[in-house]
């Protein structure tokens, strides 16, 4: 996807001027901050609003739970967790165990009048106490499926949904996390790469031993 072509999704799904100018404002702070320390691949600078941005956006779309909590695992720079934020009305957990990422996500928050819709972990998924099962978890570029199932089981709920980038592999890290985990799964495409894929799951648990 092109930067024109992410500016055209935004702009056919009637995403309103001042999400889009916040939008704009964090696309700022991330490539200042990324002068100092290594927030997204040099490389993808110059892409930021298909690789980064709309590849974030969509997966907004996806969940089907207005207003519910989204937890990020493995925030990094905010993406995809405070674009979601900037997208939606729902609240956000930003977990990021990093301290000068987790540090860039709390000014952002702040700079885009978002703190008190987010909060940042500062710590591993495995010692944050998330507050309630959250509606919706992501992780981009964090750990296979299997592993994320895994670290969610002691706060998901029965009603958390899983909306997963993941990338080319998605097919095959899916056929994998079968083998221990059951529940809803489906694959959709990606909008920012024809060959990528995102796993929305739903009811996951793990499968009883035979």
């Amino acid at each position: 996807m092109t930067e024109e072509e992410a500016r055209a999704w935004l702009a056919a799904l009637a995403v309103p001027r001042e999400t889009v100018a916040r939008l704009e404002a964090f696309v700022a702070l991330v490539l200042a901050e990324n002068q100092q320390q290594n927030l997204i691949a040099r490389s993808t600078e110059a892409a930021i609003w298909g690789r980064h941005v709309v590849d974030s956006a969509q997966l907004a779309g996806l969940a089907d739970v207005p207003g519910g909590p989204w937890l990020d695992i493995g925030a990094g720079p905010g993406f995809p967790g405070i674009v979601i934020a900037l997208m939606t009305d729902a609240p956000v957990w930003l977990v990021e165990p990093r301290r000068l990422r987790a540090a860039f996500l709390s000014r952002a928050s702040r700079a885009l009048g978002l703190e008190e819709r987010v909060k940042v972990f500062a710590e591993k998924i495995e010692a944050a106490a998330i507050p309630a099962p959250p509606r919706t978890v992501t992780a981009r570029a964090y750990a296979p499926l299997d592993r994320i199932f895994a670290v969610c089981q002691r706060f998901a709920g029965p009603e958390t949904i899983y909306v997963l980038p993941k990338g080319r592999g998605a097919a095959d890290e899916l056929e994998s996390a079968r083998r221990t985990w059951q529940g809803t799964f489906h694959v959709e495409r990606s909008v920012t790469d024809r060959d990528a894929a995102i796993v929305v799951a739903r009811a996951v648990r793990r499968r009883k031993a035979r």
